[in-house]
């Protein structure tokens, strides 16, 4: 099984930032903007989302956790046999806050890609979480 992972630098509030990312349904608005392009709600606990690329994937909210700013996602059905991810936010230093990103995938195969579409993501994410009120840029 192939693990990937992305650790992120962000200068704004770890609160700000877990605000954005415990909203399941608005990752298309608030977390990674331009790269998630839609998101549909299925329930409370699954969301169908649109990728830049036209791509899609049905996510399954497997838990969230407020008191460790944890969230955890599986996909089920697509192209992977296996698909398990986590998004934690930390506090950091001067205001700011680290974000760490993982995800479990098999096939190994499907691992370039899952790594690139995280870079991609990673990259959204940053834009919009420091561009956003209430981070801590000057």
């Amino acid at each position: 099984m192939a693990s990937l992972r992305k650790e992120l630098v962000l200068a704004a509030p770890a609160a700000h930032v877990w605000s954005a990312l415990r909203d399941f349904g608005a990752v298309h608005e608030r977390l990674a903007p331009g790269f998630v392009t839609g998101t549909t709600m299925e329930g409370k606990d699954v969301r169908v989302v649109t990728f830049f690329n036209g791509s899609s994937a049905r996510e399954t909210l497997v838990g969230r956790d407020d008191t460790l700013r944890r969230l955890a996602y599986a996909i089920i059905g697509g192209r992977a046999a296996h698909y398990a991810a986590s998004a934690e936010v930390q506090e950091g230093d001067g205001g700011g806050c680290r974000f760490v990103w993982t995800v479990d995938v098999l096939p190994d195969a499907l691992a370039p890609y899952i790594d690139d579409m995280m870079t991609r993501g990673a990259a959204a994410m940053k834009a919009a979480l420091e561009a956003a009120p209430g981070s801590a840029q000057p």
